[in-house]
């Protein structure tokens, strides 16, 4: 004789979110933002640099940043797919929706025109607004036709990093900045995923990272970010979708968060590789062997987020 017990209203109740909370997350997780061309200037043909290293860095943490800049117009061996150049590639096929008489999408060539070292942490070790607009001057000493960007090192708390957005990028008069912090000691739950336990995706699969450094490995990713972000819409009037926030904006990667590869889930990075001898995880090869992760882009041919996997 089969038994039966009563299920009290609560126990149903949470059995019941069980059941629909990940179904819901999932749902959210793949909703499709639709970014529009607001018809402002973007990036084309040639992307200057100028780097700045605020606070201490290791030699291996610089090689693997400086490396993902080497690899962004790098075309390796073709037994080396996917490649970090073809990401690129992608970043840069905004040019021709943007310019719909141009038949052919040039390539944007990156270029590092200067690196600035400040070892000393001659501002202190909390980045405010006003220690950014005097690095951004530090780092182009007013030129124009290059981009600031501001690495800080695992020491400095950057004041608006770690608080939903890992990397920032903006405008101080007329110079485009791109800030990205070392999050391996601030916040690694929240900006060093898929690389370090999540404090926000239950229970979430972590990596290895592919160049042996969380920090390092991590930075790429925001760095990709912010690069992508810049190039499509560097005085916030090129390509993104407006938040409840006017100061928040949707873009070329923070349309697609969280997602590596296809088939990805809230605490799934998708479809990517595994070294065989370092374990790291990565979905794109570089400049001499050297491999990296990096973010889905928003396709704006297809309005959907983009894989290199």
């Amino acid at each position: 004789m089969a038994s039966s017990f009563p299920i009290s209203r609560p126990l149903a109740l949470a059995f019941i979110l069980l059941l629909v909370l990940p179904l819901a997350l999932e749902a959210k997780f793949h909703a499709k933002p639709v970014l529009t061309y607001h018809r402002g200037p973007i990036i084309t043909g040639r992307l200057n640099l100028s780097l700045l290293w605020y606070g201490q860095f290791g030699r291996s943490q610089k090689n693997a940043i400086r490396t993902f800049i080497k690899s962004l117009n790098y075309n390796g061996r073709s037994n080396f797919q996917p490649q970090v150049s073809t990401w690129w590639e992608m970043v840069g096929s905004y040019q021709s929706m943007a310019m719909k008489h141009s038949r052919k999408t040039p390539r944007i060539q990156v270029n590092v025109v200067k690196q600035i070292t400040d070892n000393s942490y001659s501002l202190g070790k909390v980045m405010t607004k006003d220690f950014i607009k005097t690095l951004v001057q530090k780092a182009t000493a007013g030129n124009r036709n290059t981009v600031a960007v501001i690495f800080t090192s695992r020491q400095v708390t950057a004041s608006d990093l770690c608080s939903g957005q890992c990397f920032e990028h903006g405008v101080i008069g007329k110079q485009p900045y791109i800030l990205v912090g070392n999050p391996e000691t601030e916040c690694p739950g929240t900006c060093a995923w898929p690389f370090h336990r999540s404090d926000s995706r239950l229970q979430a699969v972590t990596l290895q990272p592919p160049n042996g450094n969380i920090g390092a490995d991590a930075m790429v990713i925001h760095f990709a970010s912010g690069l992508a972000s810049t190039v499509t819409n560097p005085f916030k009037t090129g390509y993104y979708q407006p938040g409840r926030r006017n100061d928040v904006l949707t873009e070329a990667t923070t349309a697609c968060p969280g997602i590596f590869g296809s088939g990805a889930l809230p605490g799934y990075t998708g479809k990517v590789r595994v070294d065989p001898v370092t374990g790291g995880g990565f979905n794109a090869h570089g400049y001499k062997g050297r491999k990296f992760m990096l973010p889905a882009i928003w396709n704006p041919k297809t309005s959907s987020c983009w894989t290199l996997l």
